[in-house]
């Protein structure tokens, strides 16, 4: 191998290595870098991060949750591709800064005075004039004229033909290249701040260190050391839920792959969480009354924290974060939704479960949820046709114009009071959620309760409207529903309703309207050997109105169903209000007068039965009574990288705006010596910016190369 080709080779690994740096710390790099972490912000702000994987199957599918998670979208901040990005971002902002750095400085350093007379003769900003000074006398005049104007200047002489020639070298503005320092640096400081404060800490202590995450639930004391970090772990944020009355000092941090258990040197004892709330029902003050113990010094330090109001403790900032149950104990009544059952009494507390059996049937009630305060738009506006004798454009334009949280629909907010959350869930594990409210509800001028059910959480619930009674209560429909699932008393329901509406009738009469009577109400109960053979459309059951309608298909001329079914609806509402009558004589009740509460209540009770044969259980629970139990959850959070960020975000800041405000200007005055006693003065001014400034600027300054003029001269 010659020693020539020798030395070629040997050149190349340098030659890569440069190509290497040189593509890290272009501009063009760094913006790509930029962008792609600007658009994963967006995914982890749009999309929740850290929640159960069966929350994204709900949301997304079973194909579509899989992508997202192979891509650790769920955990973005913390995806070893997000990491990977913010680590080549800070080391091609780094070798950016590394290689500007000395030119920069260097740069800062030099006036360039040593510019040539022809080279000032290029610049767009130059001026020449005749000076009757000497020319160092008008260096010295020139230059300090320059200083209290705040530039910086260095005088230089010259030896040229004609004499001694002086070179005025100022320069103002040298921020702007500092600026260019300081935002280039805060990205460095902010990314460095933020992987401080970022999931790296815990991720390098599960890799290097042994831990694992905890999959599944435990009691906290049981769990082993491998599930928890020490309480020097330099950087952490979690959650730690404090019931009242109680203490806690084990936060939890949430990962993919289940979660980590954080010791902190301390322990939060809640003594009573407070909400506080404006005159609509909505809460304005959400805060928690606490007692820091500390595991070390035993000192108890009383403190309460606000929403953004937290309070910082061994460098720990604790935030209140949300709220919660905290084992609230509820009573329930159990009523029956069809099944023979009689009413009976159950309690339990809020995160715990009990199992019901009617010796055939097993099914277990979890409590999942209290609330005491719901609060709910009831704005009756919407869709309401307008009077055009009334409309104000004037109004209605300026209802539409100010705050972009002003509606034209005025909000009329109410607080409906407590409710109740729970589950029924069957032998095979199948789930289904109930949200029942304890008060009735004023809706379409109709007092009903609402009961609510949804198949998963993912869903909506939807709410089936049962009437009240004239007591305010739900007795009377489930008596109502009771007594139509009794074939006794329906059939006492039809002889009474026959008795009255065909008093007087020929026999053959009574017997047509008492078949059309007993088939009418049967089968509005589900309770008609004629249901097997009807379209079910899906339905589990037969029944109500649906019933109805599915038998008048099926039996009745299309040209005669309008008619058909409105002797079928008189029908059903007269043998429903003798059934009413029946079950509150049964109960020891009077007879329900014939009076417009009655007529709403009875036409509402005919849909809400209707309904009732789509509610999936055999009974639903109406909350009578509890004890709550709040309970407060803590965000806890040691961020050394705060201050970091705090640092780079005020550099980024200063940099920002010495970049775009500040303008770097060099001037120069070259003063040629003349024959006479005068010189010949040549002025240039460069900028790294093109604005009209620098003409106004140039202006003022060329007013320096006129000497001013001596007193008494003419």
């Amino acid at each position: 191998m010659s020693a020539s080709t020798a030395g070629i080779e040997l050149k190349l690994p340098s030659r890569r290595f440069a190509t290497v740096v040189e593509l890290l710390s272009s501009m063009r790099f760094a913006i790509a870098l930029l962008t792609v972490i600007c658009i994963a912000s967006v995914v982890g702000t749009v999309l929740k991060q850290h929640e159960p994987i069966n929350n994204y199957v709900n949301q997304f599918g079973p194909f579509w949750s899989q992508v997202f998670d192979a891509l650790d979208l769920y955990s973005v901040y913390s995806a070893w591709w997000f990491l990977l990005i913010l680590a080549f971002l800070v080391v091609s902002t780094s070798l950016c800064i590394a290689r500007n750095t000395p030119k920069i400085l260097a740069d800062l350093r030099q006036f360039k005075e040593h510019v040539r007379e022809q080279s000032l003769q290029a610049f767009h900003h130059k001026a020449q004039a005749t000076l009757p000074e000497a020319p160092e006398r008008a260096a010295h005049r020139i230059g300090q004229a320059l200083l209290a104007r705040g530039w910086k200047v260095r005088l230089q002489s010259r030896e040229t033909p004609h004499g001694t020639g002086w070179m005025v070298a100022a320069k103002a503005g040298a921020a702007n290249k500092l600026g260019y320092l300081a935002a280039h640096s805060a990205i460095v400081i902010i990314c460095i701040g933020g992987l401080l404060d970022g999931d790296l800490m815990v991720r390098a202590q599960m890799w290097f260190g042994g831990k694992e995450p905890l999959q599944g639930g435990g009691m906290i004391a049981e769990i082993p050391d491998k599930h928890r970090l020490r309480d020097t772990n330099p950087t952490f944020r979690g959650n730690l839920l404090v019931t009242e009355g109680t203490r806690a000092g084990v936060a939890v941090l949430a990962q993919p792959q289940g979660m980590i258990l954080q010791e902190l040197p301390f322990d939060v004892e809640l003594k009573k969480f407070i909400v506080e709330y404006y005159d609509t029902g909505m809460p304005r003050l959400f805060a928690s009354d606490i007692v820091i113990h500390d595991r070390y010094t035993g000192e108890a330090r009383p403190a309460r924290v606000e929403v953004n109001h937290p309070v910082e403790y061994r460098g720990i900032q604790i935030y209140q974060s949300s709220f919660d149950d905290g084992g609230s104990l509820v009573k329930l009544r159990a009523l029956p939704m069809g099944a023979n059952v009689k009413p009976f009494e159950v309690q339990g507390r809020i995160g715990e479960a009990t199992t019901l059996t009617n010796g055939e049937q097993r099914l277990r009630l979890e409590f999942t949820g209290l609330r005491v305060i719901n609060v709910e738009n009831f704005s009756g506006n919407a869709g309401a046709g307008a009077d055009v004798r009334k409309v104000d454009l004037r109004q209605a334009i300026e209802s539409r114009l100010g705050a972009g949280n002003k509606t034209a629909t005025e909000r009329v907010l109410r607080n409906v009071g407590p409710s109740i959350t729970y589950r029924l869930r069957d032998e095979a594990g199948q789930a289904r959620e109930f949200h029942n409210y304890q008060l009735p509800i004023d809706l379409d001028g109709q007092r009903v309760y609402l009961l609510g059910v949804r198949e998963s959480p993912s869903e909506p619930f939807r709410y089936l409207r049962v009437p009240v009674d004239e007591k305010d209560s739900l007795d009377g429909f489930i008596r109502l529903r009771a007594a139509l699932a009794d074939d006794a008393l329906r059939t006492m329901a039809v002889r009474r309703y026959v008795a009255m509406a065909a008093a007087g009738q020929p026999a053959s009469v009574v017997e047509a309207l008492t078949a059309s009577a007993h088939r009418t109400l049967n089968l509005f109960a589900g309770d008609d050997p004629e249901l097997e053979r009807l379209p079910h459309n899906g339905a589990p059951r037969l029944g109500g109105l649906q019933a109805l309608s599915a038998f008048l298909e099926a039996n009745v001329p299309e040209a005669e169903r309008e008619r058909a079914g409105e002797v079928l609806l008189r029908i059903l509402n007269g043998t429903l209000f003798e059934l009413h009558q029946l079950s509150r004589e049964r109960a020891g009740l009077p007879p329900a007068e014939r009076n417009d509460a009655t007529a709403a209540f009875m036409t509402q009770a005919v849909l809400a039965l209707s309904d009732a044969f789509f509610y999936p259980a055999p009974l639903t629970f109406e909350l009578t009574d509890y004890e709550h139990v709040q309970a407060s959850v803590f965000q806890v959070a040691r961020a050394p990288g705060k201050t970091i960020v705090y640092i780079g975000c005020l550099l980024l800041i200063i940099g920002v705006f010495a970049m775009l405000y500040v303008r770097e200007r060099r001037l120069w005055v070259w003063l040629a010596p003349t024959g006479s006693a005068g010189s010949q003065a040549t002025m240039a001014l460069s900028s790294n910016r093109k604005l009209l400034d620098n003409d106004r600027e140039f202006d003022g300054l060329k007013g320096l190369l006129h000497p001013p003029t001596q007193e008494g001269t003419t």
